[in-house]
This record gives C-alpha cells, structure tokens and sequence, in this order.
C-alpha cells in the first residue's frame, strides 16, 4: 500500500483581545440580530493580514476589501458591531 505524504496546511494565530463590558453588550445584541462578524486570514497576501467577513441575517457573507494587521483587525470588528448596535438598536 502506498502513503501519501500531505503538506501541512499553512496555520496562523489569531491575535487575542479582552473585550470590554461595552463591547461585549454590542457583540451580543448583533449574534442575537443575527448579524455574524469574523475575522479570517488573508492567504492571497503576506500571513500577517487578516479579513473581515460579515453576514446579516439569512443573507450572504461579506468580505471588506480592505486587510488589516494583528493589531487593527480587533479595531476595526467592533467598528462593525458599534455600526450595527446604533443601526438596530432604537
């Protein structure tokens, strides 16, 4: 029997925040919304830029064209989420 030999695919760590008590009312009124917000990897570039996609209801995903480093990416999530919370949120 003959054994394939696979390449690893390439892994990237996320970076790690806390969230705020603010933050954290923002992040779950949008999932309970329906409003879906996630960060990927960029593997079209260098391992060090991030993705944002976003979903709103049943809808389908959204990728912000733009691509953000380690630090920017958890930034810009909860732009999204504040843009969200005030937008639903009357």
């Amino acid at each position: 029997m003959a054994w394939n030999k696979w390449n690893k695919a390439p892994t990237k760590k996320s970076p790690k925040k806390s969230w705020s008590p603010e933050e954290m009312k923002m992040v779950s009124f949008a999932i309970k919304k329906g409003i879906k917000i996630a960060m990927s990897p960029d593997w079209k570039h260098e391992f060090n830029y991030w993705q944002i996609d976003i979903k709103v209801g049943r809808g389908k995903w959204h990728t912000d064209p733009k691509r953000y480093t380690d630090e920017e990416v958890h930034e810009n999530i909860i732009k999204y989420y504040k843009y969200y919370y005030d937008k639903y949120n009357k």
